[in-house]
């Protein structure tokens, strides 16, 4: 259901983990080449999980226990990931990999957002429905 303020939200979402991690590099390495997530297997699997977990939870619209349950999960799967390129560029070895950071690895934070704002959006849906139907 388009109409919907949290599928507009998750949408966002999806294209923020499916689309433009083809668009933002991650970082510059030592040797000047930069690194986009299709370059490494880890990072191209966590965000199209998180990809795919927006377009599931986008189709489940019927069923918002499952809707929100899905983006909790989405949200702790960009934490994660959030989590692995924290820990790629702050590795203690020194500057091993890493020589600049680049926009790409601060998207998980905007799809967290519109995440939260999308399982907000959905726990107000169920609210309201359950309001209704203690009046009847």
């Amino acid at each position: 259901m388009i109409q919907r303020i949290q599928t507009l939200y998750l949408l966002v979402a999806l294209a923020i983990s499916g689309g433009l991690i083809f668009v933002f590099d991650l970082y510059t390495d030592v040797n000047q080449s930069v690194i986009f997530a299709k370059d490494n297997y880890l990072y191209l699997g966590l965000f199209l999980g998180s990809a795919l977990l927006s377009l599931i939870s986008i189709f489940s619209y019927k069923n918002r226990q499952t809707q929100f349950v899905l983006g909790r999960l989405n949200i702790i799967l960009n934490f994660i990931l959030l989590g692995v390129f924290v820990y790629q560029s702050l590795n203690l070895s020194g500057e091993a990999t890493v020589s600049e950071k680049g926009i790409g690895m601060i998207l998980p934070i905007f799809s967290i957002v519109f995440l939260v704002l999308a399982n907000k959006a959905i726990k107000k849906d169920e609210d309201l429905v359950k309001s209704v139907d203690r009046l009847r």
